[in-house]
């Protein structure tokens, strides 16, 4: 699919995430949680709805009231990354068991990344592994948390080190959720979007830098046809390598840098998008110290990040020791080796541990001296 100005995406698209036994659908369309029909996913006759406190009013109901004739039970989190772990989780494991919920049960995930996560983590745990769908409502779950069967828990010392790849089974993307997201997670969700150009897409990175009013104005196509790319990037890595033993690593490119971020900061400053935001610009300098992108590139990798109102710059108060203390602990370190997403250009990137101590050393200095 070749992205001009004039592309014209269907409203309701549907795109396959072929995985054998386990592929699954994902609906990208206006009005798709009274569409798509929730009820055919739920096989059992009960159900458990994961929410959050600012998404359960706007949508809760509309779940309901295509489960008439469900048990459905329900568990409504506090909102924040923060609320992303272990004690929260049982919440969800306790009103499972004292509701009685069996086997044939199956969880509907109901907001955005941390319910996502959570509850995919939930479902591949309970009596080992009941169903789950995924109803992304903010950007960033839509194009990248809901998809690919990463599910998780953060802890005080590391980002969702305790998690299971599961795959849902069905992804429901009603675009009209972004209507009442707020600007800035809009444009952290924007991060995760651009990521997609640049380590597989360059048509797409192009396609961005000149649709930046229409994505910040909210544009109903232009939101669509970013929405549906990037699933359509995520889908075909995620199936050529579904528990991340090779390529799929490239969908992590600014995430090191980026979690040690988020866990220096205790899940309670940049949001996710923010610090990958970050850790992309780093990965960006990185990749042009090992000799493998040009400098120019860097600056329209800025240029985009910056037309978002994301940040390009690790916080303040955070020095090159504390990325190195944080960064030993990222599940890309096999055998002692920390591996890194870097750039061989824009729209292609590469998994390596092949780089200079000294080339991080100064990448981290310059990054905390900004």
């Amino acid at each position: 699919m070749s992205i001009t100005d004039s592309t014209i995406v269907n409203p309701a698209k549907s795109i396959n995430v072929d995985l054998g036994e386990r592929s699954y659908p994902i609906h990208i369309g206006s009005g798709q949680i009274l569409q798509a029909d929730i009820s055919q996913y739920v096989q059992g006759k009960k159900a458990l709805i994961v929410s959050n406190e600012t998404i359960a009013p706007l949508y809760l109901q509309s779940i309901l009231d295509q489960l008439q004739d469900k048990q459905v039970d329900q568990v409504i989190l506090k909102d924040g990354e923060q609320y992303k772990n272990l004690d929260n989780l049982n919440l969800i494991f306790t009103q499972l068991i004292e509701k009685h919920h069996d086997r044939k049960t199956t969880l509907i995930a109901l907001g955005g990344g941390v319910v996502g996560d959570m509850t995919g983590y939930a479902a591949a745990s309970y009596q080992r592994g009941v169903p789950f769908i995924q109803i992304p409502t903010t950007l960033l779950s839509q194009v990248d948390s809901s998809v690919g069967g990463k599910t998780a828990v953060n802890h005080a010392l590391g980002k969702n080190m305790i998690g299971a790849f599961y795959q849902p089974q069905a992804v429901i993307i009603d675009t009209d959720t972004l209507a009442t997201l707020p600007q800035r997670e809009f444009c952290a969700g924007m991060a995760e979007v651009i990521k997609y150009g640049l380590i597989s897409d360059e048509d797409f990175f192009h396609w961005l830098e000149a649709n930046v009013d229409a994505l910040l104005a909210r544009d109903p196509q232009a939101l669509a046809t970013a929405i549906e790319r990037s699933c359509l990037n995520k889908a075909k890595v995620v199936s050529a390598d579904e528990t991340e033993q090779g390529i799929r690593a490239i969908l992590n490119l600014g995430h090191t840098f980026g979690h040690a971020i988020e866990t220096f900061q205790q899940y309670t400053g940049l949001l996710h998008g923010e610090a990958v935001a970050v850790g992309m610009v780093m990965a960006a300098e990185l990749s042009v110290l090992s000799g493998a992108l040009k400098p120019e590139d860097v600056e329209r990798t800025k240029g985009l990040i910056n037309a978002f109102s994301l940040p390009v710059a690790p916080p303040q108060d955070m020095h090159a020791d504390d990325f190195m203390a944080l960064m030993v602990r990222d599940k890309k370190v096999l055998d002692g080796q920390l591996r890194l997403i870097l750039l061989e250009r824009i729209g292609s990137a590469t998994v390596t541990a092949d780089f200079r101590l000294q080339w991080l050393e100064a990448t981290l200095a310059k990054a905390c001296s900004a």
